[in-house]
Formats: structure tokens, C-alpha cells, sequence
């Protein structure tokens, strides 16, 4: 496919998930760039739904950088085991928010380069605080991002940084950040890993999947 069409094609997905998702928010509940730090953290490998749940309470007890960074690794690892592989988590909280106290002066920074040098934070959890708490253009790539983006025909890469640079150069900086939030509420609630809903899905013309057609006749 030339660049050109696949720019167009871009567009016009683009355009049609403004449509179908018009507002789309990070599900994650927070007030602050910590708050959203710690809760993109917690929610690897768990819902959003628990961790808000989890964070409630926590944010409470935890105000600061320096009260992570303080606080006894058993405790901590209590407070956050809803979310699962807490001890690895509370680790990696633990020595993030020393790190933000160390380097940063407890706050949180707002870049790619100093956010990606803190512990346990990739690119993938440096992208979600750069648009969700700072406003800065970024793409987030998670496994709702990679699967979708391959089911439509935007990237073909598997490699998450690979796929990133791939969306960035189909539209405009100004669009990264809520396109690839769209792509990730498309990908948790319609283009679902194993039942996806294509008979009712708004991308469904402009989709590349093999298998759309079996799933579409399924609903």
C-alpha cells in the first residue's frame, strides 16, 4: 500500500472512532501525575476497574512521593495485592518514588527521557502520563493497542516500540494522544481478543482482519 493511502486509510479510522468514542478518557482514577503514575503501574495485568478500586484507599494513605518511598515493603505489598504480582509492584513503587524524591525533588517528571529513567516505568507507562497528566502528544501501545492496530491494517509490526512509531507517522502529533486512547477503549470493549464484536463494530468496512467476516456472522 502506498504511504499516501495508508495515511488516508488512517484518517478515515481515525474518524470514524471520534465518532464512536468521542470522549476518550483514561479509565484509571486520579487527581495528580503520581496518583496516575502509581495507578498505571498497578494496572499491569489487572483491570482498571480493581485498581481504582485498590487506589481509592490507597491514595489516602499514601499522599506523596516520599510516603511510597518510606513505607515497609509488607505493608505496601498488603494495600496493593488486589492488583496482583504485588510484591514485584510494590518493589517497583517503592523505587520509583525514591527515585522522584532523589532526582526530581518528589515530583513528577514530564518527559519521555526522565520518566522512562525511573524503575518499572517503559515507554508504554511514560506515554499514558505524558497525555493523561501533562497534556504532551504520545502514543500508548498496550495489548488492546498492538492487537487492533494489526486487525486494522496499521501496522504489521509485533514489537510494541516498532508499532508506536508506526501510528505516530500516520497522523498528526495533535491526534496521538486520543487516537491511541480510542484504539485502547475500541480494543477493550468491541475488537475483544477472543469475541470480538465485529457485527455491530463501526470499523467493520474499513477493517483488514481475516477472520471479521466469522465473527460478524456470529452476532
Amino acid at each position: 500500500m502506498l504511504a499516501a493511502d495508508h495515511k488516508q486509510r488512517a484518517a478515515k479510522i481515525a474518524s470514524a472512532l471520534a465518532r464512536a468514542i468521542p470522549h476518550p478518557n483514561i479509565e484509571l482514577t486520579f487527581t495528580s501525575p503520581l496518583e496516575l503514575l502509581v495507578a498505571t503501574i498497578l494496572s499491569a495485568q489487572c483491570t482498571d476497574e480493581r485498581v481504582n478500586k485498590v487506589t481509592a484507599a490507597l491514595f489516602k494513605k499514601y499522599r506523596d512521593a516520599s510516603g511510597y518511598a518510606a513505607a515497609p515493603p509488607g505493608a505496601l505489598e498488603e494495600d496493593i495485592r488486589p492488583t496482583g504480582f504485588y510484591q514485584n509492584k510494590a518493589k517497583a513503587l517503592r523505587a520509583m518514588a525514591a527515585r522522584l524524591v532523589e532526582r526530581h525533588g518528589g515530583r513528577v517528571p514530564d518527559t519521555m527521557e526522565d520518566l522512562t529513567a525511573l524503575p518499572g516505568v517503559g515507554r508504554k507507562t511514560a506515554n499514558v502520563i505524558l497525555g493523561g497528566a501533562f497534556g504532551k502528544p504520545g502514543i500508548v501501545v498496550d495489548t488492546h493497542v498492538i492487537r487492533v492496530s494489526g486487525r486494522l491494517g496499521l501496522s504489521r509490526q509485533g514489537d510494541p516500540v516498532k508499532i508506536e512509531n508506526d501510528l505516530m507517522a500516520l497522523l498528526p502529533e495533535r491526534e496521538w494522544t486520543a487516537f491511541s486512547q480510542r484504539l485502547v477503549l475500541f480494543g477493550r470493549y468491541t475488537c475483544k481478543a477472543k469475541i470480538p464484536l465485529c457485527g455491530e463494530c463501526p470499523l467493520f468496512a474499513l477493517c483488514q482482519w481475516k477472520d471479521k467476516e466469522k465473527f460478524a456472522k456470529k452476532a
